[in-house]
C-alpha cells in the first residue's frame, strides 16, 4: 500500500486554516490508522477554548478515542510538535509522525527519532506561510503558545 502523506497533510491543513480563521494558533492535526483510514481531526484551540492543553495534536489524539495499538497510527501535524505533543507521541508509542513544516518552529523531531518514531517532514510551503503569517500578526499569542513569555496567575 502506498501512503499519500500529502493528502493526509491536506486534512490537517484544513484544520489549521479553520483555527486561523477563528483567531487561534493555526496548527492542525489528524490521526490515521495503519491502513490510512482517518480516525480524527483536531486543531489548536487554546485561544478559542481558553484551555492551554488543546494543541492540534492532542485534540486529534483525544478525538481518535482509545486504540489498542498506537504503533501503527500516523499522527499528522502542520507544524513540528512541541515538547508536550512530542511527549504524547512517545508515551503512546505512535509509530509515524508526518510534519508539514519545521521552519517556523523546529519542535523536537530528533527526540522523536531517538525513540524510534518514523518522522516524515514534508516542508509544505502552505503550512510555512500560514504559520509565518500568524507569528507576524500575533507574536504575543505565539510566544504564549510555545511558553516563551508570560507569568503564572
Amino acid at each position: 500500500m502506498s501512503t499519500d502523506y500529502q493528502a493526509m497533510l491536506g486534512v490537517a491543513f484544513e484544520q489549521a486554516k479553520r483555527g486561523f480563521e477563528e483567531g487561534g494558533v493555526p496548527v492542525g492535526a489528524a490521526m490515521f490508522d495503519g491502513n490510512g483510514k482517518l480516525l480524527s481531526v483536531g486543531r489548536n484551540r487554546r485561544v478559542q477554548e481558553g484551555d492551554p492543553s488543546i494543541h492540534g495534536e492532542t485534540d486529534a489524539f483525544r478525538k481518535a478515542g482509545r486504540q489498542k495499538n498506537y504503533r501503527d497510527c500516523v499522527l499528522v501535524s502542520t507544524l513540528a510538535p512541541c515538547w508536550y505533543c512530542s511527549g504524547l507521541v512517545r508515551q503512546f508509542r505512535i509509530g509515524t509522525v508526518v510534519v508539514g513544516e519545521s521552519q517556523n518552529f523546529a519542535g523536537h523531531l530528533d527526540w522523536l527519532r531517538e525513540a524510534g518514531v518514523r518522522v516524515i517532514e514534508l516542508n509544505d510551503p502552505r503550512c510555512t506561510a500560514l504559520m509565518a503569517s500568524f507569528i507576524e500578526r500575533r507574536p504575543d499569542i505565539w510566544n504564549e503558545d510555545i511558553g516563551e513569555v508570560g507569568e503564572c496567575g
